[in-house]
């Protein structure tokens, strides 16, 4: 069947709260080194939410959406690991310059001059998607390409809680924020082989996130609007805090409580980002902790293979957060439900019925 000339897509048009829509555009060519991927799945992030609302950078007009799994359908004259068929997620690093400290180092997500899909270039919400070799990942027959859309959030919060903050077997991982990120976090300890895990919420997130975080086979669920965070977090630790604390709100008193709630030479390990130029945080009380704090932005290369062995294996289940699997067609509803907090990861799927 001959490949048609131009896709449906959801545009970021303009700068500004809003300017988004629906639009034809044409269907990209791989450059050598590139493959073409039919999008199978895409998942909305936070940063698309953000996007909408002219609180994240971008340059429009471009195709938002970077959580995708797809298959290739063409492969540019220099591919050499990838074939047609293939089915894969990849890594949005894409334009690192390969010349600066940080890309020579291992850590082109940093580089200055990365443009990702779905705020520095075309993304993935459309059907086609060119995408360079050297991001792809390979993923499993057995794993489907929602799941697979999943991957992207996944290798963010395992090398923050894997990979940076660490998980000790028998630990105890506090995490602030039961969104998405969240819940994906609590999968991660756990796999990680922690010993007790504590969420902490409000009793908003009761209707939706809570019971998820109980069905993933959270511990304890503390309610910061009616209960004393500090007083329950050591009373369910014996007065000692927590090992590591994952910070996934960006809520500035849960950062702050954060420091609270450690264990002396414990971890704080960021996720969240407040959308603030400051916040206030008790720096003398970390310092008489002697806690680590790390903070985290994007993902390196490690964190991915290991995010599609265990969504794989179930060790992370992420179907779990999976609400709402829809047509692109009804983007407006969906990013409206998430913003009211009554959607979890939302998947656009281009997928036959």
């Amino acid at each position: 069947m001959k490949r048609a000339d131009t896709m449906l897509a959801l545009y970021k048009t303009a700068k500004g709260v809003g300017n988004m829509e629906l639009r034809e555009a044409p269907v990209p060519q791989p450059k050598a080194n590139e493959v073409l991927i039919e999008i199978k799945a895409a998942g909305i992030c936070g940063t698309d939410v953000h996007i909408r609302h002219d609180q994240f950078p971008y340059w429009p007009p471009v195709i938002l959406g970077h959580e995708f799994s797809g298959a290739i359908v063409e492969v540019g004259s220099e591919v050499t690991n990838f074939k047609v068929g293939d089915r894969i997620v990849g890594e949005p690093h894409t334009r690192a310059c390969g010349k600066c400290e940080m890309c020579r180092s291992g850590n082109p997500q940093l580089c200055s001059s990365k443009r990702s899909p779905g705020w520095g270039i075309d993304g993935a919400f459309a059907k086609y998607l060119v995408m360079p070799e050297h991001l792809l990942h390979q993923i499993p027959d057995s794993m489907t390409f929602e799941e697979g859309a999943v991957v992207e959030p996944a290798a963010n919060v395992v090398q923050d809680v894997l990979e940076r903050g660490l998980v000790f077997a028998n630990d105890t991982v506090v995490i602030f924020g039961p969104g998405p990120i969240g819940l994906l976090a609590l999968m991660a300890a756990r796999a990680g082989g922690a010993g007790k895990t504590i969420i902490v919420g409000t009793t908003v997130d009761q209707k939706m996130r809570l019971p998820v975080a109980a069905e993933i086979g959270v511990d304890e669920i503390i309610l910061a609007d009616q209960q004393d965070t500090v007083d329950e977090v050591m009373r369910l630790t014996h007065g000692r805090g927590a090992d590591l604390v994952v910070e996934a709100s960006g809520a500035p008193q849960a950062i702050a409580t954060s420091f609270n709630v450690v264990r002396r030479m414990g971890r704080i390990s960021q996720i969240g980002l407040t959308g603030r130029d400051e916040i206030k945080i008790p720096w003398d009380k970390a310092a008489w902790k002697v806690c680590n704090l790390y903070f985290n932005m994007s993902t390196g290369f490690s964190c991915w293979d290991r995010s599609i062995g265990l969504i794989a294996s179930k060790k992370m289940d992420v179907r779990k957060i999976i609400s709402h699997t829809v047509r692109l067609e009804e983007w407006e509803r969906v990013f409206d439900l998430i913003e009211k907090q009554e959607a979890l990861k939302v998947i656009f799927t281009f997928q036959e019925d």
